[in-house]
């Protein structure tokens, strides 16, 4: 009871301080404050992009493994990667056929990755309109059961169209915007890259599209390959039973191996990945990105415990003869040091709270602007919970300055 008294007392006394010094104060933990604030602000906004991106890939189907020629990642290629032969029609049929724990597979083609220099842009032109077309490709009927292609208006072409390779098309929702801004595309005829095309359905827009997808334009896969037989640049999209993920893994690799010839001392001369697995290379670039936030905000941070000390050791000499006083009056050392300490706590602790405040304020902003931003609540108890450890450790050596005071030389001090 008699700790809890001291306690409160020492807090009202560092708030009242505190209170006097406005403006000192202020700038004392200057520091501390934008040390925060940067730091819960940028973690706001790096996790908000994390759980984008992680729903973004949700999106294309939780139970899917996605096949390419290339290894999935966010590094240069290889030499030995940009040698690699494309994967094969067939190699998604014999996906689909051979591996027990895939229930579908769906096959696109498109122009060849991986070509050094920059590719002649295909166009898309619908009265007067024309816009550049970034993800113009092929795939079979399967891709809206496979990759969750849910379709708003119209339907996707079947099996038949496929097999007679029908001029049709189906559009995403930013290019049905761009090329449809005031009327319904479906039955419309459309010029793609010079061809004409029926415009048979239009999908629905995409929750989270931080990796793309609403700007899809997609033909029959035969139709693909008709007009453009020389691409050969396959991409695989295999839908794995509920809870048979890890195995259909295994088994298209093993299958592929066999069939691209890999030899059992060879790593795979193909990628495969998935939402989890993708979303976990973003994690540690994200995570890395933060360390080096942390890196920088640190510097911020001892530069206001510094100043933390420099005011604290200030305020033992102005505050020499109160000291004094309540030595001569029974004060104990542990008191006089936990009195300062408690300050230098309550200055950083504030510090703290203020910038929390402001990155919240920063986040709200943020998300007015429709910015991907989510304030993590242990990234707060974090922030204060430091703020307040930089006062307890540089309002030591005052405290310790002020509880070694000699009574009698403190109270002749003017």
């Amino acid at each position: 009871m008699l700790r809890s008294k001291l306690f409160t007392e020492n807090m009202k006394m560092a708030l009242e301080t505190i209170r006097k010094n406005k403006v000192r104060s202020f700038l004392t933990v200057l520091g501390v404050v934008v040390g925060v604030w940067v730091a819960i602000s940028v973690a706001s906004v790096l996790i908000g992009f994390e759980h984008n991106i992680q729903a973004s890939l949700n999106e294309w189907g939780v139970n899917n493994l996605w096949v390419f020629r290339f290894n999935f990642g966010f590094s240069r290629l290889t030499p030995e990667e940009r040698m690699r032969k494309p994967l094969t029609y067939e190699d998604g049929i014999a996906i689909r056929d051979e591996c027990p724990a895939v229930k579908n597979v769906s096959i696109s083609v498109f122009q060849r990755q991986g070509v050094r220099g920059p590719q002649t842009p295909r166009m898309a032109k619908y009265k007067g309109k024309e816009i550049a077309l970034n993800n113009f490709y092929g795939s079979t009927p399967s891709y809206v059961e496979v990759d969750n292609g849910a379709i708003e208006d119209g339907r996707f072409f079947g099996e038949a169209e496929d097999l007679h390779r029908a001029d049709v098309v189906a559009l995403a929702y930013d290019i049905k915007k761009a090329l449809f801004p005031n009327e319904s595309p479906v039955g419309k005829q459309v010029l793609l890259d010079g061809a004409t095309y029926t415009v048979i359905g239009v999908f629905e827009q995409k929750k989270n599209n931080t990796l793309g997808g609403d700007d899809d334009v997609i033909i029959p896969y035969r139709t693909y390959r008709k007009r453009y037989p020389r691409d050969d640049e396959h991409f695989l999209s295999a839908m794995a039973y509920p809870g048979m993920k890890a195995v259909a893994e295994d088994e298209i690799r093993g299958l592929l191996r066999v069939r691209r010839r890999v030899p059992p001392d060879k790593p795979d001369s193909f990628g495969i990945s998935s939402a989890e697995q993708i979303g976990q290379q973003f994690r540690d670039i994200l995570a890395q990105t933060f360390i080096l936030v942390v890196a920088v905000v640190s510097v911020g941070l001892l530069v206001g415990g510094v100043g933390v000390m420099n005011i604290m050791l200030m305020s033992v000499t102005e505050r020499t003869r109160e000291i004094g006083v309540r030595k001569a009056i029974g004060a104990r050392k542990r008191d006089i040091s936990m009195q300062f300490i408690t300050e230098a706590v309550t200055l950083t602790g504030a510090g703290g709270v203020i910038g929390v405040l402001l990155s919240l304020a920063t986040v709200f902003l943020l998300h007015a602007v429709n910015f991907p931003s989510l304030v993590p609540v242990w990234a707060v108890i974090i922030a204060v919970a430091v703020a307040c450890s930089v006062g307890l450790f540089f309002g030591i050596y005052p405290a310790m300055k002020a509880a070694k005071l000699d009574p009698v030389i403190a109270l002749r001090y003017e």
